[in-house]
């Protein structure tokens, strides 16, 4: 790992649920990664997403040293199966989510994430302070910007959302959002847990790690690819585990929570982001293994990331 004030290149997890070939993590990973969650209304579907390039670049969040015998500050680090967030024990903390009613109308549906967002901010929490990594805030917003940290946003046709890491933004515009999901509410935490499930590995600096390990300018080598279904399929795992911490209080019942978990099985077979039957693997394994050592994709065998 080369020192922490190092910037790699800007990266990106994939596009998807509408596109399930497309390459996933258009690498470069300066100022920001950028995930895109995509999917096919009433039909397969794929929660994922792509980080796109990034104009300008970040540095990484550096520890400075504390004086006496304080504890350093939380800084990212910059490694995929040893990274500390994945330790042994490592757990969310459960919530109660209180919810408002999922609506059509921009304004209220925009609380809807926001609340979501802030509820899963608070499980993870726990996890990343106990990482020594830090937490940094992810932002809503459901309207379409021309450009962004991660500049030019995809089209309607490549997603249904996704993460910018350059502002620590989850884009979801709200008629792409209820053109694939309606108001089934399952659908929406599916995507919308899994991108915070991308967040988690920005802040961390799992995809800042990823992306120094790329080899090709498209993400298109068999090793590039692989590297990019580890990346989705542990948001799969991520998104899952955030829903357990939530699942049967407040407005996060276990029957809706497990609708949610599902809703990952909804895919057809890709070679960014897996085989349908590993993406609702992984996130079984996060549903069911309760801490975050359960979403090491990057321990597990290649068979299990195809």
């Amino acid at each position: 790992m080369t020192g922490t004030d190092e910037v790699p290149r800007p990266f990106a997890p994939s596009p998807s649920r509408r596109n399930p070939g497309a390459a996933v993590v258009g690498l470069l990973i300066v100022a920001a990664l950028t995930t895109t969650g995509m999917a096919m209304a009433g039909g397969p579907r794929q929660i994922d997403g792509r980080a796109l390039p990034a104009s300008g670049a970040y540095a990484s969040e550096g520890a400075k040293v504390p004086a006496g015998n304080a504890k350093p500050a939380p800084k990212e680090v910059r490694e995929l199966e040893t990274n500390p967030l994945l330790a042994e024990g490592i757990s969310l903390g459960a919530v109660t989510c209180r919810l408002p009613a999922i609506s059509r109308e921009p304004a209220k549906l925009e609380t809807y994430y926001k609340t979501l967002v802030s509820c899963l901010a608070e499980s993870w929490k726990p996890a990343l302070e106990q990482a020594n990594e830090p937490t940094l805030t992810a932002t809503v917003q459901v309207t379409l910007p021309e450009t962004s940290a991660c500049g030019k946003a995809p089209s309607e046709n490549e997603a249904v959302a996704y993460y910018c890491g350059g502002d620590t933004t989850i884009y979801a515009p709200t008629e792409w959002m209820l053109g694939d999901a309606g108001l089934e509410r399952s659908r929406h935490l599916a995507t919308m847990a899994h991108e915070y499930g991308h967040h988690v590995q920005r802040s961390s600096g799992i995809l800042s790690a990823a992306a120094e390990k790329m080899s090709s300018p498209g993400e298109d080598s068999p090793a590039d690819k692989e590297l990019v279904r580890r990346i989705e399929l542990q948001a799969n795992c991520f998104g899952a585990l955030a829903l357990a911490a939530a699942a049967g209080r407040g407005s996060i019942s276990k029957s809706l929570a497990n609708a949610a978990l599902d809703d990952y099985g909804r895919a057809d077979d890709s070679d960014t982001h897996g085989s349908r039957r590993n993406q609702l693997k992984w996130a079984k394994a996060g549903f069911s293994g309760k801490t975050t050592s359960a979403c090491n994709t990057w321990a597990a065998p290649a068979s299990d990331v195809k």
